[in-house]
C-alpha cells in the first residue's frame, strides 16, 4: 500500500494497528544516539522521570528548525528518561518521507504515522485526511501510545529563537484524547544547533511535564495557545544554552 491522500482512508487504517519491531525500534533509536551525540537537558528531570514511570500517554511537542530534526529528537529520546517508551512512541512525519520503500520501513521502525499536510495538498483536500489522522493519534493514545508531534508543520526559515505561530492539529490531538478520557501529560521539547566549536552537538531541552487533564474543558484553539506558550519557554532555555 503507498502512502497517497487518494487512499488516506486505507493508509490510516494500516497505521491504526500497525506496530514496529521494538528490538530494532530501540537498537535504531540506540544507534541515532551513538551518531549523533546529542547534548540533552532537563527542566525538571525527576519529573519527567514520574511521567513516564505513570505510564500515561504523553504528547511530545517540539520545535521545528531542522530537516535533522526527528533524527536528533529521537537519539536525545534514547538518552533521557523517555528510553523505556520506545516502541510506544508514535511520530508525525510528512507523508513525501514514505515514498521510498527503504527509508519508510526506516520510519515505520521509528514509529512513523504519516501527515498529508495542507502547504502540500490544499486545505479542501487534506481536511478529511487530517479528521483521520487525529482519529488514529487518539485511539494509539487510548492504547497507551505516546505521540510526537512537531506542531510548527515545516521548518522555520526566520529567526529560530521565536516559534512560529502552531497549526491547531496539536490542539485537536490533545482535545480529542481528552475528551476520550485519557489522561495526556504534555513535555515540550526544544532543540537548537549551537554554532560551532565543541558544542556543535546538537542540543535538546525537555520541559516540565504538564498534566493536561485540568484543561479538559478547553478548546482545541485554547489547548493550542497553552502548548505553544510552554514550548516557546523550553525553546526560549535551550537558545540560551546554545
Amino acid at each position: 500500500m503507498d502512502v497517497e491522500l487518494t487512499q488516506s482512508e486505507a493508509v490510516y487504517a494500516h497505521y491504526l494497528d500497525h506496530q514496529q519491531d521494538r528490538v530494532r525500534a530501540k537498537l535504531m533509536y540506540g544507534v541515532l544516539a551513538a551518531r549523533i551525540r546529542p547534548v540533552v537537558r532537563f527542566t525538571a528531570r525527576d519529573r519527567l522521570v514520574r511521567a513516564v514511570r505513570s505510564r500515561k500517554p504523553l504528547l511530545i511537542a517540539a520545535n521545528h528548525v531542522s530537516e535533522r530534526d526527528p533524527l536528533v529528537l529521537a537519539a536525545a529520546g534514547f538518552r533521557s528518561p523517555l528510553r523505556p517508551r520506545i516502541g510506544h512512541m508514535r511520530v508525525l512525519a510528512k507523508d513525501e518521507l514514505f515514498e521510498d520503500p527503504e527509508q519508510r520501513r526506516k520510519i515505520d521502525t521509528l514509529g512513523g504515522i504519516p501527515v498529508f499536510r495542507q502547504k502540500d495538498h490544499g486545505v479542501r483536500a487534506a481536511a478529511e485526511a487530517g479528521r483521520q489522522m487525529f482519529g488514529v493519534c487518539v485511539e494509539r493514545m487510548v492504547r497507551g501510545d505516546s505521540i510526537a508531534v512537531f506542531p510548527e508543520g515545516t521548518c522555520n526559515e526566520g529567526d529560530v529563537t521565536r516559534l512560529q505561530k502552531l497549526g491547531t492539529g496539536i490542539g485537536h490531538i490533545a482535545y480529542r484524547a481528552l475528551k476520550a478520557g485519557v489522561d495526556v501529560t504534555l513535555v515540550s521539547a526544544g532543540i537548537a544547533y549551537p554554532p560551532h566549536g565543541d558544542r556543535a552537538r546538537p542540543m535538546v531541552t525537555f520541559g516540565n511535564p504538564v498534566d493536561l487533564a485540568g484543561f479538559k474543558d478547553e478548546t482545541p484553539a485554547a489547548l493550542t495557545r497553552m502548548i505553544q506558550s510552554d514550548l516557546q519557554g523550553v525553546v526560549d532555555e535551550v537558545c540560551r544554552a546554545a
